[in-house]
């Protein structure tokens, strides 16, 4: 803890404003006030106008900024940086206004050290900001053009944003007289210790970037990962999130997605129809082969089957009937598309066979009975 002692700072001397409100209290109030209040009053004079400047100067100011801009079509940090803008102007009249007060005098260091961690805090907002807008620009352009990385950026501009207010605190606490060199390496004689307790946090943290790097899918895609299946609806750095058919969320830490077989049905061309009709053996080839002919044309008369594979055949030889094997996609892979085409064409199958006089069989097996020769009444005596 040592480490963290702040470093002394001298003693700041008499600066130009003291002297200023010295000179105007001796030119126009002399005798009035005694020098004390004089700087209190300024004090609040100062405060007073840094606000008015921060609130109404830095909007007028912007305003004006944003009107070039809009005539040279580029607005890309004007609005991101308006209010790091306002708040550094109202800090460096606050900054200006406690070098007249006596509380400078009693506490210089103090005072000092809270000049340099607000303003360092305020310029590292700033240009977070500012980065910030470039990576919201940099999205925007990215989903006008359907670039792939663009269901990624959220979780870059994350990413960035951790490291970056790390790095923030970190600079915060040196300009506060901290020796934070010395405090980082003492971090590292425990960074085994906290590598080896937190191994599952930066497995996902690894597998999160591999999600990104390979791109297996996007977000608003539906796949299925280990049994389950959903559309993504959030790629986070620990876990990336799915929601379900039934409306659940299933959370999956990256480190599992990373390592595990992934299907992606929305990057399917087409989807398949694999379907099996049973026919039963009273039925003739008479009957049964114009029926086949039929939904071969039905198939491919309809719009909704991709025309590249289509294959209706008298398959095999079943144990309860004969099995007609039905094969062809659709051409829109989506699920609510698919499954109108699958019902348009199963009800114009089963009108296909009933008008060609072929009967399906049961799901289960059907035992006839034959009730075999009749018997001759008994003779009576």
């Amino acid at each position: 803890m040592a480490a963290l002692l702040p470093v002394p700072i001298p003693a700041v001397p008499i600066g130009p404003l003291q002297r200023l409100v010295e000179w105007l209290q001796d030119r126009f109030f002399p005798g009035a006030m005694d020098f004390t209040t004089a700087r209190w009053i300024a004090f609040l004079i100062l405060v007073l106008f840094s606000i008015l400047m921060g609130r109404f100067g830095v909007a007028l100011a912007f305003s004006r900024i944003r009107r070039l801009s809009a005539e040279a079509k580029n607005q890309l940090m004007v609005p991101a940086l308006e209010p790091p803008a306002a708040t550094f102007v109202v800090l460096c009249g606050i900054i200006a206004a406690l070098t007249v007060v006596p509380v400078w005098d009693s506490v210089p260091h103090i005072v000092q050290l809270g000049e340099q961690g607000a303003l360092s805090a305020v310029i590292l907002w700033g240009i977070a900001c500012a980065g910030g807008a470039v990576i919201d620009h940099f999205a925007v352009g990215a989903r006008a053009r359907q670039l792939h990385i663009a269901a990624f950026i959220p979780l870059i501009k994350r990413t960035i944003a951790s490291f970056f207010v790390v790095f923030s605190i970190l600079v915060v606490l040196e300009s506060l007289g901290f020796e934070v060199k010395t405090f980082l390496t003492g971090l590292g004689i425990g960074g085994l210790a906290f590598a080896l307790a937190a191994q599952d946090t930066i497995a996902n943290l690894f597998g999160s970037f591999v999600v990104v790097m390979d791109q297996p899918f996007y977000v608003g895609e539906s796949i299925r990962i280990l049994g389950h299946e959903g559309t993504v609806e959030e790629i986070g750095l620990r876990s990336t999130r799915l929601r379900t058919a039934q409306r659940t969320q299933i959370v999956i830490p990256n480190k599992t997605v990373a390592a595990e077989v992934i299907t992606n049905f929305t990057r399917m061309p087409q989807r398949r129809v694999d379907a099996v009709l049973g026919v039963t053996y009273d039925t003739p080839p008479a009957r049964i082969e114009p029926a086949l002919q039929d939904i071969r044309a039905l198939l491919r008369a309809d719009p909704g089957v991709h025309p590249a594979q289509v294959v209706v055949s008298l398959a095999d030889f079943g144990d309860a009937s004969l099995r007609v094997q039905i094969l062809y996609f659709t051409s829109d892979p989506d699920w609510e598309s698919h499954m109108a085409v699958r019902e348009r064409v199963n009800l114009a199958i089963l009108r296909t066979l009933a008008a060609r006089g072929v009967t399906l069989t049961y799901p289960s097996p059907v035992i006839r009975m034959d009730p075999g020769p009749a018997k001759a009444p008994a003779a009576t005596a």
